[in-house]
């Protein structure tokens, strides 16, 4: 593995998850909410695939830009701590959203791993 290619990896998870934002904002706020919040109004599906357009971005400038070792070690905790809180007080401690959720946890997850790898990679390939 390298870290561009890891760096595209990374890429994929907010095209993926971004795109599907975008593209079906009431199938995310109908399988990610719990009842009582899944109303998939006009505002709530403009919310969401406004979300859903800034991970497209994200995921896009990833695949077009050049990480150093430190782009991979921001954008790993930057990309996942932050959102591990968000999951956490809104499954758990202020009910929101349902079990669904665990995707972006997987989501996040794989953001915090690859970012860590590829800091760890691509150091080693600058030494090179």
């Amino acid at each position: 593995m390298t870290a561009q290619r890891l760096q595209f990896l990374l890429a994929l998870i907010f095209l993926v998850l971004g795109g599907w934002c975008l593209i079906f904002p009431a199938m995310v706020i109908s399988l990610t909410f719990l009842p009582e919040f899944a109303a998939a109004t006009d505002q709530a599906r403009f919310i969401m695939g406004c979300f859903g357009a800034q991970a497209v971005l994200t995921g896009t400038l990833m695949l077009t830009a050049r990480f150093t070792p430190m782009t991979f070690l921001v954008f790993g905790l930057a990309g996942s701590i932050p959102f591990f809180a968000f999951n956490y007080w809104f499954v758990f401690v202020e009910p929101v959203l349902n079990q669904w959720m665990l995707l972006d946890f997987v989501g996040n997850l794989g953001i915090l791993v690859t970012g860590i790898w590829g800091w760890r990679l691509s150091k080693q390939e600058q030494k090179v």
